[in-house]
């Protein structure tokens, strides 16, 4: 039976192959959040609306859309929600084991724009440093800011 399945794969190669194991294969959502700083290394955090009461306060996070990369989702999701500009840097987390998600996180550098958020989705976006983040910040985001990701 290998060898027919072999035989087959061989035989349906480029487009349909891609194809075959896409249909075979999970399909996940990937939550891209960035460590913005600026230059005196402070840390840009929001204060979510649709978040949890007690842990409104986070990082810049959103979805990646289909075929964006990483490093730009980050940047995309941050000017929509701040008006900021920044570039992402190095990957600093990166996390599967969940149902229908993968989570990937970036430093990111704040390089230009003027702060204005949405409001739809954003109560609240400040500067803080890293000795002083607000109550009601998400854990694992504490952890990013200090460099000390979950595995």
């Amino acid at each position: 039976m290998k060898r027919i399945v072999a035989r087959l794969w061989r035989i349906i190669r480029g487009p349909m192959q891609w194809r075959v194991l896409w249909l075979a294969h999970a399909k996940f959502m990937v939550g891209v959040t960035g460590v913005v700083r600026d230059d005196q290394g402070n840390v840009l955090l929001l204060r979510h609306r649709m978040w949890p009461a007690d842990r409104p306060w986070g990082l810049p996070t959103g979805y990646a859309i289909k075929s964006e990369e990483f490093p730009l989702t980050i940047a995309r999701e941050v000017k929509e929600e701040t008006g900021l500009d920044v570039k992402a840097g190095r990957l600093v987390h990166l996390k599967s084991g969940y149902k229908l998600r993968l989570e990937v996180a970036y430093e990111a550098q704040l390089v230009g724009g003027t702060l204005k958020i949405d409001s739809f989705e954003i109560l609240e976006a400040s500067w803080f440093s890293p000795d002083s983040l607000p109550e009601g910040l998400q854990e694992s985001h504490r952890a990013l800011i200090h460099g000390k990701t979950t595995a």
